[in-house]
């Protein structure tokens, strides 16, 4: 077995990591041709299970059942490129030293979600995934301070809901210290 091949996550494992984390690095294509990197807090949302299409995901499964979603401002650099090319590539990373690292590449296609009935609720989401400290188990819902916070930033804001074609994963902690 490749080394490659060890060190891969399952379409479970994959799961578990993106549901722990919290920040992606998202990369488009600016205007002059360069990648353009940008970190986004991001929730998990039910997707329609229709995977990558071309066969050549890493994951061992038919398709995520779940999709990365952001927010951004609407006016940003990186909705500026998304609209002139909606493709993106997506990556989670953690561990600091070479036998833990492990994370997870997504090239995906992108949706613009503009209407507010799905950018608050979304906002709201994310918001709440992030404001508490890990292990601490976040409210049922936001305070009504933070929700008008939410209603007030939404309105320049957009979704973005990230359609997976294709995944690289890796964890090195598979390796047991041998490289």
């Amino acid at each position: 077995m490749s080394r490659r091949e060890q060190i891969r996550m399952s379409a479970a494992e994959v799961a578990s990591f993106l549901a722990e984390e919290r920040t992606v690095t998202c990369a488009t294509v600016g205007p002059r041709g360069w990648p353009h990197l940008m970190p986004l807090w991001y929730v998990l949302r039910d997707g329609d299970g229709d995977g990558d299409g071309d066969g050549d995901s890493d994951s061992g499964s038919d398709g995520p059942s779940q999709r990365v979603w952001a927010w951004t401002y609407a006016a940003s650099q990186k909705v500026r490129n998304l609209e002139r090319d909606p493709r993106a590539s997506l990556q989670v990373e953690a561990g600091e030293s070479y036998e833990v690292l492990r994370g997870v590449m997504l090239e995906c296609d992108v949706i613009i979600h503009r209407d507010l009935g799905t950018v608050e609720p979304l906002g709201a989401a994310i918001l709440l995934r992030n404001a508490m400290p890990r292990g601490v188990e976040p409210p049922p819902e936001l305070p009504a301070q933070a929700r008008e916070v939410i209603s007030a930033q939404a309105v320049k804001r957009v979704g973005l809901e990230f359609v997976e074609r294709r995944r690289a994963s890796w964890d090195h902690r598979k390796l047991g210290g041998v490289y």
